[in-house]
């Protein structure tokens, strides 16, 4: 009956039923022979009351036995800091949270937190439920040092909500992912983590259309520049689920191209049979003329997304010439040649630093758009769209890791100014978002990505800290651990972004994409003066480059350190 090969420390629901089925064997047999076979001074009920007996003392002596190597001794002997936990959910989540954590030894779970009132006082596996108005009793009278969040299905407004009301305690705030993303689908100790930004500042995910997705991928030669980047990486990824003939991986840079093609191929082998997916990294400069050109000629793709760029703004705008000579003319030659090759569609992924620009990069991506818009409104075969939006959470060159590495090494959090705002978006929302927009917009048209409310960053950096266990250190708490401190604004650094030049953005068929009413500039008139920015740019001349850049660009306002 496996009732003696059960460990102890293990038993649960399932041992106490292997008890009840053999002591309900040896109590057929036993009644039976004593109501039978009689003794004196021995009752018949004997046969009834003592297999009861015996099932309580071995139900009793196991529950005593589970309780010592268990509860006891996982606290008691631990050596260490033992760890008080609230889970705050309880559901399966939080309930499989739990049965893991009680077999882990240095972690004593206070009880679970629930916000409906009608579970308050009861036991959930003989842990028990308080109401999510008793947080602050419980965190002080039994020194909680850790909430985990075992909700996967709440709202990141609701759990920025829970996060904004443990603030003044100084917890660690931990997540469980949701059971979906589990490879068993069961909720361990082992999958927890530290709650993060993204899980609070990226919006609940709209469910994208996996037609538009697929619309230009599917059992299609597709290239993305850039795939190695952040957002290249991802839109590769993504591309790759909606199953592309070929995928070809256009990337600068050595160790990003080979990161990439070693994580697409990892993929390929999770994909379904009759599924094969020609995976062709190419290790390229766009800024190169003929290598573009013969790079194209060779793949001919049917959809080209452009993510290539240097993004970073300080150093764009110390180095013009090298950020001009990549971003405009990477883009020109692009462009150029996928009309020579009669590509099909050319995504464009822009950037709000592109609207009314304070910095020599956000120039360069907005002559990126001119160029495409030119290009369409000369009737070319090729459907020329750019898809604008603003920081990606996560990102090699945003805000967070940055902080993140601060805080790690004690701080202090530097900030460029308190007043400083940016539109946060996470990378896969972004990186879908950028097909989708692709499928919807005709020729020569500026997607803008709705992005949310825009954040404070000092409010960013503030969350980061206390998500991770520390106190912010300020006036009202000169003994906090990380400090927050302003270096100022920049080069060309904005302190808010914006995603529009013109004014009613029109609305498409999915409610996150918008298409914006600019103006443009003609063919005729935009490639000469590209001409003449090579020529400067060959012969090293930033002042002029810049000039024309400012020509090309006139609501560019550059900072005098551009030079």
């Amino acid at each position: 009956m496996g009732v003696y090969r059960t460990i102890f420390r293990f038993a649960g629901s399932g041992t106490m039923l292997a008890i009840a089925r053999a002591i309900l064997l040896y109590f057929i047999p036993f009644s039976i022979i004593c109501m039978i076979y009689t003794l004196p001074d021995v009752p018949r009920t004997i046969g009834i009351l003592q297999p009861i007996i015996f099932f309580l003392l071995l139900v009793i002596s196991r529950i005593i036995v589970r309780y010592f190597l268990t509860d006891i001794m996982r606290v008691h002997g631990f050596r260490g800091d033992v760890r008080k936990i609230l889970i705050y959910g309880g559901g399966s989540s939080g309930r499989q949270l739990a049965s893991s954590l009680k077999q882990e030894p240095g972690f004593q779970i206070i009880g679970f937190i629930d916000d409906d009132r009608r579970l308050d006082g009861n036991l959930l596996d003989s842990i028990k439920v308080y109401h999510a108005a008793k947080i602050e009793r419980l965190i002080n009278l039994h020194g909680v040092t850790d909430i985990i969040l075992a909700m996967p299905r709440n709202s990141k407004l609701k759990n920025r909500q829970i996060v904004e009301r443990l603030e003044p305690f100084n917890l660690r705030v931990k997540t469980v992912p949701a059971i979906g993303d589990l490879v068993n689908g069961t909720i361990t100790a082992e999958v927890v983590r530290d709650i993060n930004v993204v899980d609070l500042l990226g919006r609940d995910p709209v469910p994208p259309d996996e037609l538009l997705l697929s619309k230009a991928i599917f059992q299609k030669t597709v290239m993305v520049t850039g795939a190695g980047g952040s957002i290249g990486s991802e839109l590769c990824k993504q591309i790759m689920l909606r199953r592309p003939s070929r995928l070809v991986l256009v990337e600068m840079a050595e160790y990003a191209l080979y990161r990439i093609e070693q994580d697409l191929t990892l993929m390929a082998r999770d994909m379904p049979e009759g599924a094969a997916i020609d995976i062709v990294p190419e290790l390229v400069n766009i800024s190169e003329q003929v290598v573009v050109d013969r790079l194209f000629q060779r793949w001919m793709p049917d959809t080209v997304l452009h993510a290539a760029a240097y993004k970073h703004v300080p150093l764009v705008e110390h180095n013009p010439i090298g950020g001009m000579r990549n971003n405009i003319f990477g883009t020109y030659y692009c462009a150029k040649a996928a009309e020579r090759c009669s590509v099909a569609n050319f995504i464009l992924v822009s950037t709000d630093k592109a609207v009314r620009p304070t910095n020599v990069m956000g120039a360069t991506k907005r002559v990126c758009e001119l160029i495409l818009q030119a290009l369409a409104q000369a009737g070319s075969t090729t459907k020329f769209v750019m898809v604008r939006f603003g920081n990606v959470l996560g990102s090699s060159g945003s805000v967070v890791p940055l902080f993140e590495k601060q805080i790690r090494e004690g701080g202090p959090v530097t900030l460029t100014d308190r007043r400083i705002t940016r539109y946060f978006m996470t990378i896969p929302e972004a990186a879908q978002l950028v097909i989708q927009a692709g499928a919807i917009a005709q020729p020569g048209e500026v997607c803008v990505l709705d992005m949310g409310p825009s954040v404070k960053i000092i409010d960013l950096a503030k969350t980061m800290i206390r998500l991770s266990g520390l106190t912010l250190k300020e006036v009202n708490n000169p003994d906090g651990d990380i400090e927050i401190i302003e270096v100022g604004l920049r080069p060309g650094e904005k302190l808010y972004e914006e995603l529009l030049i013109g004014e009613n953005p029109e609305p498409t068929i999915h409610k996150k994409i918008f298409k914006a009413k600019e103006d443009f500039l003609p063919k005729d008139e935009i490639e000469p003066q590209l001409i003449a920015m090579r020529q400067h740019l060959l012969e090293g001349n930033a002042i002029e480059s810049v000039a024309l850049l400012k020509k090309l660009v006139p609501e560019f306002r550059s900072s005098a350190d551009a030079l």
